[in-house]
């Protein structure tokens, strides 16, 4: 803003107001100073306003010109009182001065700077020799306008700073601004009186619950960031209610700092709906004090208490199951048995076509939230995923249909090649089988106990308890953990992300065994070993027999079996050098081949059915050397 568009603040309407609700928040009966009650009685918590003599004094006593918007609040008002809820005294044209280190807040804040401190650090630091203070009386909280930090038109910066906060100083634009955020201040505590205190409620509180209605009507119909700024703007002003509003929003988004639903949590309507997020989100920070979630639920019945806890040990088992009424119920069920099986593409689109028909618990609910907290169902969410179902009308309120968000799931197997974020498959190995069910899978690869899928989890989870129980470790035994699920209309997939080294002249493929009675095939590339060698498998089973195979290792083919033409190894190695071309070339080979498709997002941040296969080495021969370790 120019200095000739800026538009001088309208002070006196604005103290005015702010002195007559801080005069109604009072008791009659609350002991108060004399200066505190006579300023109750005539509804001011200012001054007399200063003349334009006493500023120009002023001025001239401090070497500089005010900046504009200070010096039109002392022309209405010469100092104030209770500026917020730490402040009993803010200065006019008489107390105003420069601070000068008085506090010795220099030489602490400079202790912390090193040798890397850049310009802006050392000019924070030394605000406080060159600040005006404004504070008179306080709870050791410093006001301080800032001479060297002034915009275009000529406003100077406060700072505030209160070291029981342990806090970097709070800036603020200007003085105006400074004023409107105690202000705020002030509303925020009083938002919530006491015994014995009166109701407080006025005109700005009326309108900012006008205000909250209109936003959560916003909300339902897809407005959700004009409704987000109305609601964050109430929340500033302590608003009940405002908060628990506007963390459905933020999480929605991703987003879970500070993000507790104050105030609509402990309500038993919306508990079934917000208690699994909060639960979960506390759970996923590793918090061994649960007693911080109580602290969250303060104000709750013992109900909602007990249940909290009740969820927070089935987030943390893998049991809880998100569940919803009528049919965004039955569209939740759905969606959770496509992402069971990795179609995470699919889940979120189920739930998007049914959210139109979702209805709220009660007035302040703004949109589904408990899937976020279920094992299959939350790892569907990404902040674009969250703009989309907060940018689609629900609860039957009119609105426009959003776009939809892109899938994250690309078609085929070429995406095994491609280096991305979160991407860290080096070496990989899978089979896929056609005509077959993933959960039928374990009865091909894997024999007796292992034959069982494992309730759905991520692959870092699963290794983690695997590694937990296991006590001996061989070196020629190749068992895989393998997680399942469905690789297009036909076929079924266990994959392995992190298997062990390649050993060509030991290796057993699980083709044959996987393909009785049906068609198999298996796939293994990365690096053969410490060397970072590359290597390609591939080798295809039809009714339990090996049909064809080929090993790219060390520069050689070795094949078997009448291989297709679309997958001749000689069309796709030609030196070392070409592999990572290969790679890819030979991925998309054999999609077009056999139609098939793994679901990236579920391999690598969701969670999936796993179990643990026969070995994929034959055992060691006569004279060849091996070694077991057992621990304790």
């Amino acid at each position: 803003m120019t200095k000739k568009d800026a538009t001088p603040f309208d002070w006196r309407p604005f103290l005015l107001r702010w002195s007559g609700e801080w005069s109604d928040s009072l008791s009659d009966d609350a002991g108060r100073s004399e200066e505190d009650e006579a300023a109750r009685r005539d509804r001011w918590l200012g001054f007399p306003p200063a003349s334009e003599e006493r500023i120009a004094a002023m001025e001239e006593r401090l070497g500089r010109r005010m900046p504009p918007s200070y010096r039109e609040f002392l022309e209405v008002s010469d100092g104030w009182r209770h500026a917020g809820g730490f402040i009993w005294l803010l200065a006019g044209t008489t107390d105003a001065h420069w601070h000068d280190n008085e506090s010795g807040l220099a030489d602490v804040f400079e202790e912390y700077l090193d040798d890397d401190a850049g310009p802006d650090e050392r000019r924070a630091a030394d605000l406080w020799r060159r600040g005006l203070q404004l504070d008179v009386e306080s709870d050791i909280t410093h006001v301080l306008l800032d001479p060297e930090d002034v915009d275009e038109d000529g406003e100077w910066a406060v700072y505030t700073w209160a070291s029981w906060r342990a806090e970097a100083p709070e800036r603020h634009p200007n003085f105006a601004e400074f004023m409107r955020a105690v202000y705020r201040e002030f509303h925020s505590l009083h938002a919530r009186p006491g015994d014995g205190e009166p109701e407080f409620a006025n005109d700005t509180t009326r309108e900012l619950d006008a205000l909250m209605e209109q936003a959560r009507l916003e909300a339902l119909r897809g407005e959700w960031e004009r409704a987000g700024h109305q609601l964050d703007e109430a929340k500033q002003y302590g608003r009940p209610r405002a908060g628990g509003l506007g963390d459905q929003i933020s999480r929605l988004l991703g987003q879970t700092y500070m993000v507790y639903f104050e105030d609509v949590v402990i309500d038993p309507r919306y508990a079934p709906e917000l208690l699994p997020v909060l639960v979960a989100d506390h759970a996923a920070q590793s918090y061994r004090d649960d007693s911080t979630l109580k602290y969250h639920l303060r104000g709750a019945g013992e109900d909602v208490v007990s249940l909290a806890y009740a969820m927070l040990e089935q987030v943390r088992g893998g049991t809880y199951r998100y569940t919803a009424a009528g049919p965004f119920g039955e569209a939740v069920e759905r969606a959770r048995e496509l992402a069971r099986w990795g179609d995470t593409d699919g889940a979120w689109r189920t739930l998007m076509d049914a959210l139109p028909v979702w209805q709220p618990l009660g007035p302040d609910h703004l949109a589904p939230l408990g899937w976020v907290a279920d094992p299959l169902l939350g790892t569907l969410l990404t902040p674009e995923r969250g703009r989309e179902l907060l940018s689609t009308p629900r609860g039957g309120h009119p609105g426009g249909t959003p776009d939809a968000t892109a899938g994250l799931d690309p078609d085929g197997l070429a995406w095994l090649a491609d280096p991305g974020p979160g991407r860290d498959l080096t070496s990989y190995r899978f089979v896929l089988v056609e005509d077959v069910e993933p959960e039928d899978l374990p009865g091909r690869l894997a024999d007796g106990d292992e034959a069982a899928l494992r309730v759905p989890m991520t692959s870092a989870e699963v290794r983690r308890r695997l590694l937990d129980g296991q006590r001996e470790f061989s070196s020629y035994d190749d068992k895989a953990l393998m997680a399942v699920g469905r690789a297009g209309p036909r076929w079924s997939f266990a994959f392995d992300g992190d298997p062990a080294h390649f050993h060509p002249q030991r290796f057993v493929s699980p083709a044959a065994a996987a393909g009785a009675g049906t068609r198999a095939v298996v796939v293994w590339s990365g690096l053969r070993n410490w060397r970072g060698e590359p290597f390609f498998h591939l080798s295809v089973a039809q009714d339990g027999a090996e049909q064809y195979a080929f090993t790219y290792a060390g520069g050689e083919i070795g094949r078997t079996g009448e291989i297709p033409e679309a997958l001749d190894p000689d069309r796709f190695f030609g030196s070392p050098e070409e592999h990572a071309g290969a790679h890819r070339s030979l991925l998309e080979a054999v999609t077009g081949e056999f139609g098939v498709r793994l679901p990236r997002h579920a391999l690598l941040n969701g969670r999936l059915h796993t179990f643990t296969t026969r070995s994929w080495t034959r055992p060691p021969g006569d004279g060849e050397v091996y070694a077991v370790v057992s621990i304790g």
